[in-house]
């Protein structure tokens, strides 16, 4: 399949043939999986206090007569914290134990959990696969809610990765035909639920992604524009290409990127 290479003013200055990558076959399952396994291994290791709900005295005795003993009053046999006392009547609650106020958890979340997955090399790179060539699938695309031109997709001339400053990336990729996408993905809202406390304040949405074949200063030309991300094309990964593990991201190619992607044979 052959694509056409646009400039900046969306005009047409050649072609190139894509690599046996775009070729691939959609595989939602295992991009989902190779998602996963990235996001996975993000997590922090998290868990309660050891001493948690059991910082307090709260040992009763199970034996009759016993002074501090709860045999033979017509009460459970919870552990017990006395807040006050006249001679041998305690006036207590239940503590320590779970199902108590201020008590222990049963089963507390561990630090010795280990959150990460795991995935077979040959899946990983099937998947990435997958995902690249799910970018050039329109329907797939659109059907994620973008908003592309009529002509997409087409690979970038490589006088892209030398632009320096924001409003001329915006600019390049207005006349593009992305000015929707770009609209679409200015806006934020503000998470529902307890998200908000945990770093997550802001729901945002994901737009472009720009591949190219070296690290420049296009990197900080673009990286404050909302939604869009940039990479060099041998860093790409699943999460990238498929935001939570839901494929069909437009994807900008370099004409260089495409190249290195066929002459290194890239994730094969």
């Amino acid at each position: 399949m052959k694509i056409d290479i646009l400039d900046v003013a969306k005009n047409k200055v050649g072609e190139i043939k894509l690599p046996p990558q775009f070729e691939e076959e959609f595989r939602p399952d295992l991009i989902q999986r190779a998602v996963l396994v990235i996001q996975s291994s993000k997590r922090q290791a998290y868990a309660s206090k050891e001493e948690a709900g059991k910082r307090v005295s709260a040992k009763l005795s199970r034996r009759r007569r016993d002074y501090k003993g709860a045999y033979g009053y017509g009460i459970s046999r919870v552990p017990r914290k006395i807040l006050s006392r006249r001679g041998a009547r305690m006036n207590w609650v239940g503590a320590f134990a779970p199902g108590t106020v201020g008590g222990r958890r049963a089963h507390p979340p561990k630090t010795e959990k280990k959150w990460r997955k795991k995935i077979n090399e040959k899946e990983r790179a099937k998947a990435i696969r997958s995902a690249i060539a799910a970018t050039i699938l329109k329907d797939i695309v659109t059907g994620s809610g973008h908003r592309i031109p009529s002509n997409y997709p087409f690979a970038l001339d490589d006088k892209f990765e030398s632009i320096e400053k924001t409003n001329e990336a915006l600019e390049a990729l207005s006349k593009l035909g992305f000015e929707n996408e770009l609209v679409r993905t200015e806006n934020k809202k503000v998470r529902a639920g307890k998200g908000k406390s945990r770093g997550r304040k802001y729901k945002k949405k994901k737009g472009i992604l720009l591949v190219v074949s070296k690290k420049d200063r296009l990197f900080r030309a673009v990286r404050n524009i909302p939604g869009i991300d940039i990479v060099e094309v041998k860093n790409l990964n699943a999460e990238m290409l498929a935001p939570g593990g839901k494929a069909g991201r437009p994807t900008l190619w370099t004409n260089t990127a495409i190249k290195i992607l066929e002459k290194e044979n890239l994730f094969n």
